[in-house]
């Protein structure tokens, strides 16, 4: 136990008199607290000695981890390149932000990049922080610093690329993510972010290429899919969008989104039996039920079907009269049965919160390609099956003019 004891007391004071020049050169009051666990290590050891007996396990192993161990731990993280006060702000810092002080939080860290301007956990704390409070420019400049430290911290070129886009500077997210996106290609949120903006500013080829790319790395993903499928839709390659969402049905049969669209585009088609059973998919999601009914209502008045056109016009006006009356008057499809529809007097508009709430049902994204399905297969209702042939076989993105030149040139012979 004496030879223990005596082997303890030279190394322990050893680490004390080197921690203490350390402070003293450094001029760093962070090591008073090692300093002032060695000594406590010490005087246990030396309690020890003097009652000529072993305090008890307990005691024996505090006072090795204050004495040695956690000297020891500083010494060697200290070689390592990261300086004491690095960890023990970064550890403050962690404190105070489970405390809920973000303002003590954030001083230690401003501390700590202040002295230490190429730590890394310190510029990405600090930056998490500004984040969580809103404060999205001080954030970027701070993923910034974190980047130019650790060029691999991909999750911070994310992070700069979504703040910016939130700035509304799509352009300048738009770049950061071409620039993710070419360093690392797996990358699934970068696709998901930089397909919405590219969808938000009508770049549905650049969009379609992100997505394609993207399938590379995660072919069973139902978003790429369905989002491939609506690029595909407003560049009116019908053909391949439907090929997008089929593989998206598959991949999650719960979500009909991709189901009432695959109806839409046997409706274009004029493929109603296949337009049909989709749209009566459909019907089992709640926010897609009017629309079904109306669209199914539709497709009974062209296959002369006017009984069932006028029951499944019933159903989507109790369902949504807001919503369906509107069309019904407006579509000349059903002018034969109109008189046999039961159209409500007084219609009860939506508060504008409802409203709102209906709309977010739906992404804008969703919103804009159900309406461009909506209106194609309108203006294809009367295009001869040559025609349907013709547009089959066209994805060059003409299809749309040429669609409705004829629609233009019809209603002239009518007229």
């Amino acid at each position: 136990m004496i030879l223990e004891q005596l082997i303890f007391t030279i190394f322990a004071f050893g680490l004390f008199v080197y921690i203490f020049f350390k402070m003293m050169k450094n001029n760093d009051t962070n090591y008073i607290g090692i300093l002032v666990m060695q000594a406590i290590g010490i005087a246990l050891n030396f309690i020890s000695v003097s009652i000529k007996k072993e305090l008890g396990p307990f005691f024996l192993i505090i006072k090795y981890i204050l004495g040695i161990i956690i000297p020891v731990a500083i010494i060697v993280i200290e070689k390592r390149g990261v300086p004491l006060i690095q960890v023990l702000n970064v550890a403050k810092a962690k404190i105070y932000l489970k405390l809920g002080n973000n303002k003590k939080a954030k001083e230690q860290l401003i501390n700590l990049v202040t002295k230490y301007p190429e730590n890394y956990i310190g510029h990405k704390m600090l930056a998490e922080i500004y984040e969580l409070e809103g404060g999205m420019r001080k954030a970027i400049d701070e993923y910034v610093q974190a980047i130019d430290v650790n060029k691999k911290d991909y999750d911070s070129y994310y992070k700069i690329a979504e703040l910016l886009n939130n700035l509304d500077k799509a352009d300048e997210a738009s770049e950061m993510l071409f620039n993710l996106l070419s360093k690392k290609p797996d990358y699934y949120k970068a696709t998901e972010l930089l397909g919405d903006i590219l969808l938000s500013k009508e770049m549905y080829k650049e969009a379609a290429n992100i997505y394609q790319d993207a399938l590379k790395y995660n072919p069973l993903s139902f978003d790429l899919n369905y989002n491939l499928g609506i690029a595909y839709t407003m560049l009116n390659d019908f053909q391949n969008a439907k090929i997008c969402y089929e593989r998206a049905a598959e991949i999650n049969s719960l979500i009909f989104n991709s189901k009432y669209s695959l109806a839409e585009i046997a409706l274009i088609y004029k493929e109603l039996d296949e337009a049909e059973k989709y749209f009566m998919e459909a019907l089992e999601e709640d926010k897609l039920a009017a629309d079904s009914y109306f669209e199914l209502s539709k497709i009974s008045m062209i296959k002369g079907e006017s009984e069932k056109a006028i029951q499944f016009a019933n159903i989507a006006i109790d369902i949504d009269a807001a919503k369906v009356v509107p069309k019904i008057k407006k579509d000349p499809i059903f002018i034969p049965v109109i008189a046999r529809i039961s159209i409500p007097f007084n219609i009860n508009m939506p508060e504008d919160n409802e409203i709102d709430e209906q709309e977010n049902k739906f992404e804008e994204k969703e919103i804009i390609a159900k309406k461009h399905l909506e209106d194609m297969s309108d203006i294809t209702r009367n295009l001869s099956y040559d025609d349907i042939k013709m547009l089959k076989k066209d994805n060059s993105g003409k299809s749309k003019r040429y669609i409705e030149e004829n629609q233009i040139n019809e209603q002239k012979e009518i007229e």
